[in-house]
This record gives C-alpha cells, sequence and structure tokens, in this order.
C-alpha cells in the first residue's frame, strides 16, 4: 500500500475473464480485452491499465462499478 497526501492507494494484479466496459470522458463503452490487469484502487475509484499487443491501455471507473465486475466474476483478482 502506498500513502498519499491526499488518497490510500492500492495496487493488485488481476485477469479480466469476462465484459468489462469503461466510458472514456462522455464516449461510448469501450471493452477491456480479456487478459491481465493491474489495479490501483482508492476510497473513490479504481485505475486498471493492461497491454494489448503494442498498445497500453489505461481506463478510470467509480469504485461502486469495480466491485460490481468483481461481484460478478468479470474480474478476478491475482
Amino acid at each position: 500500500m502506498v500513502f498519499n497526501s491526499k488518497e490510500t492507494f492500492m495496487t493488485q494484479t488481476g485477469n479480466i475473464v469476462g465484459t468489462v466496459e469503461f466510458r472514456p470522458g462522455d464516449g461510448p463503452m469501450i471493452p477491456i480485452p480479456c487478459g491481465p490487469v493491474d489495479i490501483e484502487t482508492t476510497h473513490t475509484e479504481a485505475t486498471l491499465s493492461w497491454l494489448d499487443g503494442d498498445t497500453h491501455g489505461v481506463a478510470a471507473m467509480p469504485l461502486t462499478e469495480f466491485k460490481r465486475y468483481l461481484n460478478e466474476g468479470a474480474i478476478r483478482l491475482a
């Protein structure tokens, strides 16, 4: 766990094993590809990062949405 003067962050790894989507700004929902992800959580949001070929992807979502994906089994923690 890393402490920041404003928030506490927790970093962990996991796998996308089902349908997980995020919305960049006001745009359409975009799927996160199945496979390994790095996950950084705060009290309010989760940030997922992954590699897809030569592309590095990053998505932030509200913590409640992240927990829903965990409960549905679409994200599995390592």
